[in-house]
This record gives C-alpha cells, structure tokens and sequence, in this order.
C-alpha cells in the first residue's frame, strides 16, 4: 500500500508539474496540450485508441513471447556447445551493431506491412538482452556445485538441466524484464517505418494532423502497456523464484 501510494503521489506531482509548465510558458494546445486537454482526447477517442491499441498489444505480447524462447534456446545452446559459441555469439554481436531503425525498412519490404514485420522487430530488440543475461547466468554457477556434480558423475546435460539452469533462473528473469520492458519499442518502430494500424500508425497520423493532444494520449496508452507488463513479469518471476526474496539496504527499510 505504501509502495501504491507513492506511485500515485508521483504521478500526481508529475501531472501538477505538466499542468504548470503549460499555464507558465502559455503554449498553444497544438505544442503542447495539457493534461486535461489530453484526457477528454482520451475520453473522446477511447474507441480509436483501444482499436489501435489492441494491434500493438498483440505485437508486444507475440514478440515478447518469441524473443524469450528464441533468446532462452540461444543461451542454452550457447552453454552447451563450443561449436555455438563460435558461430551464434557473432551473430549476436551484430545484431546489436546494426541499428534497428536500419532494419526496420528491410523487415516492412520482406514481410509486409501487417502485424509480421512488427513482430520480427520485438524479437530483434528482445533477443539480446535475454540471450546475454541468461547465458551469463548459465556461466556464472557456483563451481562447487559443478565440481561435486561431476564427482557424482553426472554428465554435461544433466549438469545443465538440474544444477546451471536453475541457478541460472534469476539472471533469465532479470534479462526478461528488461525485455518486456524494451518490448513496445520494437513494435512502435516498425508502425512507424510501415503500418496501417496500431498507435505508432496513430501517432504519425496524429502528428501530421496536428492533433496533439491524441498523440499524446496514445503515448499514454503505449507507456500504460509497458508498465503494466513490466508489473506482471516481476510478479511472475517472484512466484517462480520463491526461494530468492527481494532485500534491500538497511537504510531502505523506513518509510
């Protein structure tokens, strides 16, 4: 309850903040809209931005999904096999050395302007980070474990399975809510590189139109996804990590 009240405490300062900065510097609506310009645009347009807002949904959730099994497999096989590491850590490399803005484009001319390309752009922004945290985690095992893990004879795949993958885990969440963090980036880029729909489609519309105040509201919208996706993956990973409870400096714990 503490935690729920200061966020709201939060927002209602940043709200107040905005409200100000419009009233202070006079700006018309069309620069900068206030915060009730922009929930009556809300209110107006609910059922155009829940429209869109569906379509950029299921690209996040889609994307998110398949850069967390992809970047899961890829890690996995990192940590197996040497021949993996030599041909899949490149390609890793490089797909954080290009930009994705450079590959959005190829992504659009290759699979179109439907829900594929936007999909394929998440994964790309997913992949990496999920890729690195887990397979760093895989590496990182207490090697006292693996020591008396071979000494019982174990072989290298049960090693994997029972012993480096579960103390893997806490890196794999951490990797993963930084994915579903990054996740609506992938998505609104490729509506904004190609689209017939979806807020980053709504957005540019909105922007060339001059209606700000729905640009705006549709940001809120796509910042209301991240966060609450961000909330569900942490409360998922602290279910499946019961044995990890959270801890915090001494100086943290008054209120």
């Amino acid at each position: 309850m503490r935690a729920l009240l200061r966020a709201l405490v939060t927002l209602a300062v940043l709200v107040a903040g905005w409200q100000a900065l419009v009233w202070a510097t006079g700006l018309p609506r069309y620069l900068l809209p206030g915060p009730l310009a922009v929930a009556d645009a809300m209110r107006r347009q609910a059922p155009l931005l829940w429209s869109h807002g569906l379509t950029t949904l299921s690209e996040i959730l889609i994307g998110l999904v398949a850069g967390v099994a992809l970047g899961g497999v890829s890690a996995l096989l990192l940590a197996r096999f040497r021949t993996a590491r030599r041909w899949l850590m490149p390609l890793l490399l490089v797909s954080q050395a290009i930009p994705v803005f450079a590959l959005a484009p190829l992504l659009v001319l290759w699979l179109g302007y439907g829900m594929a390309s936007k999909i394929a752009m998440a994964v790309l922004v997913i992949y990496f980070p999920v890729t690195t945290a887990l397979f760093d985690g895989l590496r990182r095992t207490d090697p006292g474990w693996l020591d008396l893990a071979r000494t019982m004879g174990a072989s290298p795949a049960a090693i994997l399975w029972n012993i480096r993958l579960p103390a893997a885990l806490p890196a794999f969440w951490s990797g993963v809510r930084v994915a579903a963090a990054v996740a609506p980036i992938g998505a609104v880029i490729g509506e904004w590189v190609g689209s017939s729909s979806g807020l980053g489609y709504l957005m540019l519309h909105a922007n060339a139109r001059m209606q700000i105040d729905l640009l705006f509201a549709a940001v809120l919208v796509l910042g209301l996804f991240a966060v609450t996706l961000y909330a569900a993956v942490d409360a998922l990973a602290r279910r499946a990590l019961p044995w990890q409870p959270d801890t915090q400096p001494a100086e943290d714990t008054n209120p």
